[in-house]
């Protein structure tokens, strides 16, 4: 007897192999059976037209405050996402002192774009170590979920306020017997962050970033002893160019851990191939010392949501900070002193690599406008108005913001969309040593909506493009990520299997436009966009996903390091 059978779709089963006509049988979670099935179901659904494909996995999102009002991770099942992976970059929510709560909401807010508001109403805050934060989430989500131990919340565990000093030997000892004890409960390995861009609610540097050497690889090292686990890292170079050192950090944490390091995340167009060839070189040096490092491609352009009256990348400007943080009315003034912007727009042209290329203000695209003097811009690229208007595009800019009180909403245009481009880019992610992600997912809700990638990859790449066959650019989001991180049994439509799939039609499949919606807890605004085409997703054999709609079902598993994973060598 079986619990479902999928009838008469086109199985892409994520190994790359040709996509096969064929139904899919469900019994118990798992898939039973592929072929022509025949006997008795309890449920039946029709395929016809459909590919019936491996459901999804993001490698790097911060769904870890969003699950407690969001069971189903929205909006990533609705783009086929079965399994998030969150605790990236060093910002995970335990362990945490009780006491410290508020730290971390505030930390999160600033550097991970969570409204503070929604931290505050939205998590129950009622746990400790990593293993009662697991524990809190278990048997409540509709997709599957794994947590890496952050840094941060580590150091100021141990450390409290004074995180932001070098760690004593006993206090480094306290921070790795707290590593070992999370990863024993299930964390899914170890995050940190060295980035340069990375600040607190206090605006000083995030705990990670106060860390030695000594003490990044004896953390690293820790990971060794625990199964199934694996290091996730960002570094100042990440965004440009790797320093000697941060190559041989990064090497030397794969090596002392034995296991795989990603790093989150590599740009790739016709114009960054030295700097893209040379953070690639980062791989080849890890494998000399016996280490494994694999970079994390964001495979889409734009979409990040600029506003100089809230924290945004702008901030992080070369040379920017000060000016950025001063109070409201200091900030209009000194955004309208000539010598001011002429400096801001001679520092951003100092920089290179990673968001930088929002520095060409000529492609900076206006989104909403809050004032009369503003009416008609929304959709317009800055350089056409500042054409129009006689001016530089810098002044042009900071015309606009200073009508709307700094509020205006800016989408950045990376001009980089050519064909070659786009060749070089999916040339890159068949690369063992670069992996589809970096969609931050669960973060940055004011500014961008990462997550559909997955159904961009889907309409524009291979079906508009023409850049990737279906089943290449299904394995690069599904069996590839699976066997990185070593989930087991899962990524591939195979017997025996958990029964995580995506039905979808790959003539209409595609993302929706980016929109805003109040939603989250304190009726906080976040962007959002669903998706086409996608039909059908199930976690487990439930659906989680109808027709682009949440069913409300929570099959989801807290996946757990060991039990649900196996142990991936470099």
């Amino acid at each position: 007897m079986f619990d479902l059978v999928i009838r008469g779709g086109t199985v892409v089963d994520g190994t790359g192999a040709e996509p096969v006509e064929a139904d899919v049988a469900v019994a118990g979670g798992r898939i039973v059976e592929i072929g022509k099935v025949e006997g008795l179901v309890s449920r039946t659904v029709d395929a016809d037209g459909l590919a019936v494909a491996p459901g999804f996995i993001d490698p790097h999102t911060h769904y870890d405050a969003q699950l407690f009002w969001d069971p189903a991770a929205t909006p990533s099942p609705m783009h086929g996402v079965t399994t998030v992976l969150g605790g990236n970059c060093g910002f995970s929510l335990a362990p945490v002192n009780p006491d410290d709560a508020r730290y971390l909401q505030e930390m999160m807010a600033m550097v991970e774009g969570m409204p503070l508001l929604a931290l505050e109403q939205g998590l129950p805050w009622d746990w400790e170590t990593f293993g009662e934060f697991l524990d809190s989430l278990d048997g409540k989500t509709a997709v599957n979920a794994g947590f890496l131990v952050g840094h941060s919340a580590l150091r100021r565990y141990v450390m409290g306020s004074d995180a932001d000093q070098p760690a004593s030997s006993d206090q480094l000892d306290r921070m790795v017997q707290a590593l070992h004890d999370g990863l024993a409960a299930g964390g899914m390995g170890f995050s940190t962050s060295l980035a340069h861009t990375h600040w607190d609610g206090d605006n000083e540097p995030v705990p990670s970033r106060f860390s030695s050497t000594e003490e990044v690889l004896a953390l690293a090292g820790a990971v060794s002893d625990h199964p199934g686990t694996w290091l996730e890292f960002i570094t100042s170079g990440c965004l440009s160019m790797f320093s000697d050192e941060e190559i041989e950090l990064m090497s030397q944490m794969s090596a002392r851990a034995q296991r795989p390091l990603n790093w989150n995340v590599l740009t790739v167009s016709a114009n960054t191939q030295d700097r893209t060839n040379h953070q690639l070189g980062a791989a080849d040096a890890a494998a000399a010392v016996g280490g494994r490092i694999v970079a994390l491609s964001m495979p889409t352009i734009g979409g990040l949501k600029l506003c100089f009256a809230t924290y945004c990348p702008l901030y992080n400007m070369p040379g920017w900070k000060d000016t950025m943080n001063l109070p409201h009315e200091e900030k209009m003034a000194a955004l309208a002193d000539p010598e001011t912007r002429r400096w801001l727009h001679e520092q951003a042209q100092t920089g290179s690599g990673g968001f930088y290329h929002m520095a060409q203000w000529e492609n900076m695209e206006i989104g909403t406008t809050y004032s009369p003097e503003n009416d008609g811009l929304t959709g317009r690229r800055v350089g056409d108005i500042a054409a129009e208007r006689g001016q530089e595009p810098f002044d042009t800019l900071c015309d606009i913001v200073l009508a709307d009180d700094l509020r205006t909403d800016l989408w950045p245009i990376n001009a980089d969309d050519s064909s070659e481009s786009w060749a070089h880019r999916t040339e890159h992610w068949r690369d063992p040593r670069v992996i589809v992600g970096g969609s931050d997912a669960g973060a940055h809700l004011d500014r961008m909506c990462g997550t559909r990638y997955f159904t961009i990859i889907l309409g524009d790449i291979v079906r508009t493009r023409g850049l990737l066959p279906l089943e290449e650019a299904v394995r690069l989001m599904t069996d590839v990520p699976a066997r990185l991180f070593g989930l087991k049994d899962r990524g591939r439509v195979a017997e025996g299997w958990h029964a995580d799939l995506v039905l979808f039609d790959p003539a209409t499949v595609a993302s929706d436009p980016i929109e805003a919606r109040t939603d989250l807890p304190g009726d906080c605004m976040r962007l959002f966009a669903g998706a086409q085409g996608v039909h059908r997703v199930l976690v487990g054999g439930t659906d989680i996903v109808v027709d682009g709609q949440v069913t409300g079902s929570t099959p989801g598993t807290v996946l757990r390091s060991g039990r649900d994973t196996e142990t991936v060598l470099p």
